[in-house]
């Protein structure tokens, strides 16, 4: 073969690589300019703004959902763990003079005191999860759909105590609120800005950092990384705890965002942090992932999402669209590092 033949051959490889590793984001790309030549008033200001706030809480988590899948795991308890710390913040964030206080005799307390709380609650959850992983060697589907379980009733009793009686949680203080209220520049939502220092956060510890790396090396094979003396089950139980934290995070979020708070709160979000994780690159085996690839399929599936309810789609087959997708970015994974 003649060296310019060889050298195009190359490039159809490489081409053709890309469009592979690339498919699905390129089809989801086509599907929102779909939505948009079906309705072009989707492509406004407003509505970009509007999917960057929505983004906001996904986007956290998402960032911490990628943690345990870097190592090969997961963590079927995030979305119920965004529930737990969502009551918990709102129950102590609620106005003084508010008539149906969840802790009626509860003196105005520093917001930050239940957001620590809210936090410290999710980070003994993820220390647990991370001791079940790594100490008593549970397969982490597992570990975590037990504590899943756990987590929801726990959160189900607190909310449904005297005299709250698992009525929705309202009234939050606007020192909460106006991370949703407030308009930097008139525009942007300060959950975005949030999101924003947490993805450029999330990027230097994973990146800069040699923690970071040890996860990398951990997910990539754990032998290996054993024999080179790096502590798997530090790494492990970090992971968890870190995760934890940026789900009940993610949880304090919604709380500014929507002004209340009930036990439902974060339900399966773990599966739409997971799926947008999987459809921007990384991988379910572990070892493999970009913060840049999670952005991208939280944005992506943000967009598809807004716009089919934008352009009318019935909710049973944005269902039915999601699931496909789901399933289509497993199986390129699985075909991608197999």
């Amino acid at each position: 073969m003649k060296a310019g033949e060889q050298k195009k051959s190359l490039q159809l490889a490489d081409i053709k690589k890309i469009v592979v590793d690339k498919a699905l984001i390129i089809v989801l790309l086509f599907m929102i300019i779909g939505i948009i030549i079906i309705e072009p008033s989707f492509l406004q200001w407003r509505v970009v703004t509007d999917i960057l706030t929505q983004s906001a809480v996904k986007m956290i988590c998402a960032l911490g959902l990628m943690f345990p899948l870097l190592i090969g795991g997961t963590d079927l308890a995030g979305g119920r763990q965004v529930g737990l710390a969502a009551v918990v913040v709102a129950s102590m964030s609620q106005m003084i003079d508010y008539s149906n206080r969840f802790w009626p005799g509860l003196p105005e307390l520093p917001i930050i005191v239940p957001i620590l709380l809210a936090i410290g609650i999710v980070a003994v959850i993820g220390a647990a999860n991370g001791f079940m992983i790594a100490k008593l060697k549970m397969a982490p589907f597992i570990a975590t759909f037990g504590m899943s379980t756990i987590v929801y009733g726990i959160n189900c009793l607190y909310f449904a105590k005297k005299p709250n009686n698992s009525q929705p949680i309202g009234g939050i203080r606007e020192d909460l609120t106006f991370l949703s209220t407030y308009k930097l520049f008139g525009q942007i939502s300060l959950l975005v800005v949030i999101a924003a220092v947490m993805v450029a956060v999330v990027w230097f510890v994973l990146n800069k950092t040699v923690f970071g790396k040890n996860i990398y090396i951990v997910g990539g094979n754990p032998d290996a990384a054993r024999v080179s003396g790096v502590n798997v089950h530090k790494i492990i139980i970090a992971v968890f705890i870190i995760e934890s934290c940026l789900v009940g995070l993610a949880g304090i979020m919604e709380v500014a965002r929507t002004g209340g708070a009930n036990s439902s709160y974060g339900n399966a979000y773990e599966f739409d942090a997971i799926s947008s994780c999987v459809v921007g690159g990384v991988s379910l085996s572990g070892g493999i992932g970009k913060v840049s690839g999670a952005v991208t399929g939280v944005i992506i599936f943000t967009f598809i999402s807004y716009g089919l309810a934008f352009i009318g789609v019935n909710s049973n087959w944005q269902l039915i669209i999601k699931g496909i997708i789901i399933c289509s970015a497993v199986a390129l994974d699985m075909r991608k590092n197999a």
